[in-house]
Order: structure tokens, then C-alpha cells, then sequence
């Protein structure tokens, strides 16, 4: 059985007990920006059930132009009024090569890629830049309420970075 079909299988479950459609605005009032690291299980790890925040998922977490749309939308026509960054021990973005990777892609491929994906040495340094990149966004009208965190992948426990 591939994967997808995994997944086919599972839902086939889930319907079962589902509960139902839920609100669109997000309950919290909350979005959390991370990494799309498969070690990260925020709804365990936060106590988040389904509907209460959006989040936002990329490689190394970074608050990319992609990451401040989606956080536009998030506030202006969904509600969310809080935003929290989360990066994480154990990264793939740590030390990681952008020109090499980049280099790489266009050699494959004929084409260079028009975004970039910078590495980090210290993920507590990357947090504050994260949060310091929302803070400054003016298309946010709620840049008050952001608090960043590391996660540490052994422990599943969070370390709030000022």
C-alpha cells in the first residue's frame, strides 16, 4: 500500500466520527508559524484541537512574503489577532547551503529558482528574526501579541525566546 493510499484508508475511518463542520474563523484567535517538520505534533504538544488556530508550515518555519500573505489573510478576513513562531531543535534548515541548493536546481533544471531558503546556526537568533519580521509588517494591523519558541524535538517541550 503506497502512502496515499494510507491516507485514502484512514479517512475512510475518520468520517466515521467526525464531528462535524467547525467555524472558519479560528476559535483562538490564533496563528502559529513553524516548520513542516514531521516531528512536530502541535496539536499534542500545544493542546490545539481542530479549528482553534491556522498554521502555517514551511521549511525551517521562516516568515517568508509567503508566510506575511498568509498572516495578512489570517488577521484582516479571518479574525486571528495573535501570532506565535515556532522553530525547533534537530533542524534541516540549520547550516543548510542556499547557494549550493540553488546552484543545484539550476543546473538540474535550466532554471533558477526566484526564491531563496537561508540557513541558520542559531535557532534562537532565527526566532527573534522571525518574530521581529512580523512585528514589522505593515500589512498586519496585529503585530502586539507575537511570542516565539523553540521546540526541542528529544523532549516535545518549548523555551520561550524573548
Amino acid at each position: 500500500m503506497s502512502a496515499i493510499d494510507h491516507l485514502i484508508h484512514a479517512n475512510d475511518g475518520y468520517v466515521i466520527d467526525f464531528p462535524g463542520a467547525r467555524p472558519v474563523r479560528p476559535k483562538l484567535r490564533l496563528t502559529v508559524v513553524t516548520c513542516m517538520d514531521s516531528r512536530l505534533d502541535l496539536f499534542g504538544a500545544l493542546g490545539l484541537h481542530i479549528g482553534d488556530a491556522h498554521l502555517i508550515r514551511n521549511a525551517g518555519g521562516m516568515v517568508t512574503d509567503d508566510v506575511l500573505r498568509s498572516l495578512a489573510i489570517s488577521q484582516r478576513k479571518l479574525g486571528t489577532r495573535e501570532v506565535v513562531v515556532i522553530h525547533h531543535t534537530e533542524c534541516g534548515m540549520q547550516d543548510f547551503d542556499d547557494p549550493t541548493f540553488r546552484a543545484e536546481l539550476a543546473a538540474e533544471t535550466g532554471r533558477t529558482p526566484g526564491w531563496d531558503v537561508p540557513g541558520f546556526t542559531d535557532v534562537r537568533a532565527r526566532v527573534g528574526e522571525s518574530m521581529a519580521a512580523v512585528r514589522s509588517c505593515t500589512w498586519l494591523p496585529y503585530r502586539d501579541d507575537v511570542r516565539g519558541f523553540v521546540f526541542d524535538v528529544t523532549t516535545a517541550k518549548i523555551d520561550e525566546v524573548e
